[in-house]
């Protein structure tokens, strides 16, 4: 069953998708172009840029990354996290064991707002659908929100990412680790280190949610086993 908040995202725009009879890749490829449309129609924020930047990763992940916004590096090759920001969160990934082609990385916002500005809650609310899609066709166990952007896209508005940073919550059905954006990390030296501890509890976490999923399945098991 999609998400409340992706089903009520999704509303009102034209979706041809089936993820019964078409793989990942493909409903990703036709939502980018569905989505591409839209925005483009119904904001200004892609003018002035070099083309959209949807996402990029494995499509079969159990992890999802969900950035801000595409920067300068992220316009010009279409490719989510390739400048600073990108090479911080490969080592990032590196000191786990993981790599960027273990996960999918997308942003709450596809085109590179003007002089790297904060996003406008318009534009959010225009590129919302786009991102619900990618949620819902990837469909990740564990969502890893990347900065305070796509922390209140995910969870809502009311936390803090001071306060919450590198403590999972349930949204939806789905575990949600808010961490600091890389580009933060940049910034602010002292976040550094805080970001590799963070980073350092998503192992864990991964094991902790695959744990329970297999007790929820030895349940159901055993439940039709009883009705038989």
């Amino acid at each position: 069953m999609p998400d409340p908040a992706v089903a009520e995202a999704m509303a009102g725009r034209q979706v041809r998708h089936d993820n019964v009879y078409m793989n990942k890749e493909k409903a990703l490829k036709l939502l980018n172009e569905e989505q591409l449309a839209y925005c483009i129609t119904h904001s200004k924020l892609h003018e002035g840029t070099t083309q959209a930047v949807p996402g990029a990763g494995n499509s079969d992940t159990d992890i999802l990354f969900i950035g801000e916004a595409p920067g300068q590096k992220e316009d010009e090759t279409g490719v989510p996290f390739v400048g600073a920001a990108g090479k911080l969160l490969a080592s990032l990934l590196e000191s786990i064991g993981m790599k960027r082609e273990d996960i999918f990385i997308a942003n709450v916002i596809k085109h590179r707002p003007p002089s790297n500005r904060d996003p406008l809650p318009e534009e959010i609310e225009v590129y919302r659908p786009w991102l619900a899609g990618q949620i819902e066709i990837i469909n990740p166990k564990i969502i890893v929100t990347l900065g305070r952007f796509s922390m209140d896209f995910i969870l809502g508005p009311g936390f803090s990412i001071s306060q919450i940073h590198g403590q999972p919550k349930r949204k939806n059905g789905r575990v949600v680790v808010p961490l600091y954006h890389p580009a933060a990390a940049l910034y602010s030296g002292n976040l550094r280190p805080v970001l590799f501890e963070d980073f350092k509890k998503i192992p864990k976490i991964i094991e902790l949610v695959k744990e329970e999923q297999t007790e929820e399945t030895n349940v159901h098991t055993e439940k039709q086993k009883n009705l038989l």
